[in-house]
């Protein structure tokens, strides 16, 4: 999906370049490919082709295949980690019931992640009911488009607290995140300026009642 396989090409480049160990290897599969399980095999091990790796980290699925019960397309999933093409699985896009039969249908591995759409700006049925069910079954959640595309930055709330830290904006709508039990933040980024930006939003805390500022306000 991602530069029709380009990407993954890419990062088999940056692989090369700083040594297997120094990276954690994250890829998904579409959902048209769990249908069965030679495929969703197949559709693996090009991506480990084109990211010049023998296995990956985690494997997710990307969202799901609509037209499958879940548990038949996480059985089917499931081989990629029987036969060693991963460390761990998890899924993406998935809402609370649907995890609950992820996690009921895996036989041997375990869904150790949650790759949803959350942010500060879009929190309130994570928050509500996907978390606090991760955090009960020791499930992480990544959380994608944390920084809704630019637009916490002018968030008057974002701000206000922003300033009341000496922080930007966007460190503070990543702390918020991480600030958060079984959750981690996967911000996109186009230089080292930006990169060096994310990098500032680790390494503190916003405090419990400016956590709860921002719930109320943002």
């Amino acid at each position: 999906m991602y530069g029709s396989g380009r990407a993954e090409e890419f990062v088999g480049q940056v692989i090369k370049h700083v040594g297997r160990s120094s990276v954690f290897i994250t890829t998904k599969i579409l959902p048209d490919r769990l249908v069965d399980k030679e495929l969703v095999l197949k559709a693996t091990r090009e991506s480990l082709r084109r990211l010049g790796v023998s296995s990956a980290d985690l494997v997710l699925i990307h969202w799901p295949n609509e037209e499958l019960s879940i548990t038949e397309q996480v059985r089917n999933f499931e081989v990629i980690y029987e036969y060693g093409l991963t460390r761990y699985i998890g899924v993406s896009n998935f809402d609370t019931a649907q995890l609950r039969e992820a996690i009921e249908a895996v036989k041997k591995a375990e869904i150790v992640v949650n790759q949803v759409h959350y942010s500060v700006l879009t929190r309130h049925y994570v928050e509500k009911e996907l978390l606090p069910y991760c955090v009960e079954n020791n499930i992480t959640i990544q959380a994608y488009t944390p920084l809704e595309r630019g637009n916490v930055v002018v968030n008057p709330t974002i701000v206000k607290i922003a300033s009341r830290y000496g922080k930007t904006p966007v460190q503070v709508a990543l702390n918020y995140l991480i600030s958060h039990k079984n959750v981690v933040a996967i911000p996109k980024s186009e230089s080292i300026n930006h990169v060096q930006e994310i990098l500032g939003a680790t390494g503190w805390r916003l405090k419990l009642e400016d956590l709860e500022y921002i719930k109320r306000h943002a």
